[in-house]
């Protein structure tokens, strides 16, 4: 059994200012790409070069907004711009998969907001049109690249908690009326824009399940409102997972072994607090700056450092592993009867 630590390891994620400098082109301009072009601009030396909306109006006040060179006023247009390596793409969720698709077949590298598709296949499309063509697709999953992640990966790889049972994580927000997460033309619901995150960060510690349970509740604006899921491993251990747009809830994230057990204060998904607390006794605290999306930078860095390295792929978040992501989110909305317009 490996002893408990007298120390929390130390983060190995390189230096985002010292991830080489590539030229990205923004593709949707909304909520979250404004979010990634502030921490990309503020925290790295790449370079935002180009935006693409479907309106030049759009793009142009982006554009404005941020410093940008060029504004398109298709994403087709986009694409086809020699002076950009690496499209971020920003859509809404249904639109992840057609968006990434076009940019793949215009040869370019590719960074798609999380969920990278809809379901599993639309991912494994993904993957397999990336690597025909030779270019670099990630799904911008930007948990994984968070330097608190690194060191839940190597208290997991150094065996600190043991044998891993148990899996707790749940990503509850309230949502008004009229918000497009509660928007049915949209792939609306708490599963793709909040469930990723609890069912990455199971998928990632237990591996694929081997069996899901699920059990949902509608929205009455016709989306689903709420989803509980139970994954378990081929070893019956398992993941109590939770997410809703009907409250806010803790948004906390539990890895319970035999050997000690690992609590991410909320939102576990994001920069912050975390406490280590042995089996037999002891106990370590993580603390870092509660700096949101300000992170985001952290997932740029490492695609810039995989291009340029001539990989096709990241490590820390493989096409494998978001197929699987899905995959088991499409047990989910099987179970609870949830099928998006796109899939009918």
């Amino acid at each position: 059994m490996t002893a408990f630590p007298s120390f929390m390891p130390t983060p190995r994620t390189p230096d985002p200012m010292q991830a080489p400098s590539l030229r990205w082109g923004v593709l949707g301009p909304g909520w979250i790409a404004e979010r990634f072009v502030t921490a990309v601009q503020r925290s790295t030396t790449q370079q935002v070069v180009a935006v693409g909306s479907r309106t030049l109006q759009r793009s142009a006040e982006f554009a404005d907004r941020f410093g940008i060179a060029t504004a398109h006023g298709s994403y087709q247009a986009l694409v086809s711009d020699p002076a950009v390596d690496v499209i971020y793409v920003a859509t809404p969720h249904n639109a992840h998969f057609p968006c990434a698709a076009l940019a793949i077949e215009a040869g370019k590298n590719v960074l798609v907001e999380k969920p990278i598709g809809l379901n599993a296949g639309e991912a494994g499309r993904l993957a397999e049109l990336a690597s025909q063509r030779g270019v670099f697709c990630m799904e911008a999953l930007w948990t994984q690249f968070l330097p608190k992640f690194d060191v839940i990966r190597q208290l997991l790889a150094d065996g600190v908690l043991g044998e891993v049972h148990t899996v707790q994580a749940d990503h509850g927000e309230h949502f008004d009326p009229g918000h497009r997460i509660l928007r049915a033309e949209l792939a609306g619901g708490p599963m793709l824009d909040l469930g990723t995150y609890p069912v990455a960060f199971a998928t990632w510690v237990l591996g694929a399940p081997s069996r899901v349970l699920a059990a949902g509740q509608d929205h009455p604006a016709g989306v689903n409102g709420q989803v509980s899921m139970i994954l378990t491993d081929g070893a019956g251990n398992e993941a109590v997972l939770h997410t809703t747009v009907f409250s806010n809830t803790p948004t906390t994230g539990v890895i319970a072994g035999s050997a000690a057990t690992l609590t991410i204060d909320g939102p576990f998904y994001q920069p912050g607090p975390m406490t280590l607390a042995g089996a037999h006794g002891g106990r370590l605290a993580w603390d870092e700056p509660q700096i949101s999306h300000q992170a985001l930078h952290f997932e740029a860095a490492e695609v810039a450092r995989c291009i340029d390295a001539g990989r096709l792929e990241s490590p820390l978040r493989p096409l494998a592993d978001s197929v699987t992501t899905l995959a088991a989110m499409d047990e989910v909305r099987r179970q609870i009867g949830q099928v998006f317009a796109e899939e009918r």
